[in-house]
């Protein structure tokens, strides 16, 4: 997405001397994907970026999956997974829900600040469910408060605050870049007039964040041969990560609050394309939030049963009162996993107390993948294990 910004100070020209004040230069980073022929940035750093003293292992949480077999739908209710948040911080006690090859969905309730951390597997899109958070990054400071989606791209050092409520975050990690659909953008990088957001919805840093220090540790998610190809590595900087004085370009982390989401609505039911925010390899993510529903005189405002036959869906039920699945126990905190393979929809109760309906009050964040999740640790923690059955009211005995 080409949105270029400057924050603090760069030099008039990229790649020319800038020096400090005492007369020393300072050291440019280009920070730029897909092998300098995509989307990048220029950072100004006071000390050397790559000056590492050490490098030890990091033991990551449990990332194993096991497949969904046999094939079934499952509730899994995810504010089960935390009861003693009070020592547990946002990037080392995630708890993986669902994972492929391409995309890890995890949750966490901290209240203590996380180490410095950079994931050098592909980009993040934490949804911040409850609470807020300073998030610290080597491009300056984002405050992320409830609703907010902070994209935060491959490699971006950073580290989690939480605020005084703690933060409840759903993380969505990808093996890749995670952008605005292509079709809501111009050929050149700008929003066009169909997107249901645009760049002022987009809340980047706005100044740097310069720290002094020395043997400053950052914990480095990167590919290896570990659970999911995963490995973590335990990194010393000489000079601290965040001694960036300036930086330019089109790639930063920024947040984008689900209540600027303006919702596509029609006559009949519109079908989950229109409420897609983010795209990432062999995934999307889709946000419903409240709105007007469809308004033919016999429209039936909740979804038609489908066979989404490429997909798995997963749906996080984040706010107000999803009309769908009305009478199978799903509330605030659950996922459903409706896997590819398998015919979905609403709860036949939830058909006829929808009709005449003129808005829904719901808030839930979508993830479709193009290859089969797998359960994590987390997930199979918290799976209800009756779900599959609330359709029929009963399994075979």
């Amino acid at each position: 997405m080409a949105f270029y910004r400057q924050v603090g100070d760069v030099p008039p020209k990229r790649h020319t001397q800038f020096r400090k004040p005492d007369g020393g230069l300072y050291y440019e980073e280009l920070m730029g994907e897909e092998g300098f022929s995509s989307d990048s940035s220029l950072l100004y750093h006071a000390g050397v970026p790559s000056a590492i003293v050490d490098s030890q292992v990091w033991d990551l949480p449990d990332l194993a999956t096991v497949p969904n077999h046999p094939l079934t739908p499952r509730h899994l209710k995810l504010h089960d997974l935390f009861t003693d948040t009070s020592k547990s911080n946002a990037v080392e006690d995630r708890r993986l829900v669902l994972g492929n090859g391409d995309v890890r969905i995890s949750y966490v309730v901290a209240e203590q600040p996380s180490p410095y951390y950079r994931n050098a597997i592909g980009d993040e899109c934490v949804y911040v469910e409850k609470g807020s958070a300073t998030v610290e990054t080597v491009f300056g400071v984002l405050n992320a408060v409830q609703g907010d989606y902070v994209i935060i791209p491959r490699s971006t050092t950073h580290r989690w605050l939480p605020g005084p409520e703690g933060v409840h975050a759903y993380a969505i990690e990808a093996n890749s870049h995670i952008a605005p659909p292509k079709r809501y953008l111009s050929r050149y990088g700008q929003f066009l007039e169909h997107s249901p957001y645009c760049e002022r919805d987009l809340h980047p840093t706005t100044e740097p964040l310069v720290v002094e220090g020395t043997d400053v540790e950052v914990l480095v998610k990167h590919r290896g041969n570990g659970a999911g190809g995963i490995v973590g590595s335990r990194m010393t900087y000489a000079t601290h990560p965040f001694d960036v004085v300036g930086w330019d370009g089109c790639l930063y982390p920024y947040t984008f609050n689900v209540s600027d989401f303006e919702p596509i609505t029609g006559r009949v039911h519109q079908p989950p394309p229109v409420h897609q925010v983010f795209e990432g390899y062999n995934f999307v993510v889709c946000n419903f939030v409240p709105r007007k529903v469809d308004y033919h005189p016999l429209s039936v405002p909740v979804p038609y049963y489908h066979s989404n036959v490429d997909s798995d869906e997963v749906m996080f039920y984040c706010g107000g009162d999803y009309e769908a699945r009305k009478g199978s126990g799903i509330g605030l905190g659950s996922i459903s996993l409706h896997p590819g393979g398998y015919a979905h929809g609403p709860q036949p109760s939830a058909i006829e107390a929808s009709l005449g309906a003129e808005r829904f009050e719901e808030l839930a964040v979508m993830v479709d993948t193009f290859r089969p999740l797998e359960l994590g640790e987390g997930g199979q923690a918290v799976d209800d294990g009756v779900y599959a059955w609330t359709w029929a009211g009963r399994r075979k005995s």
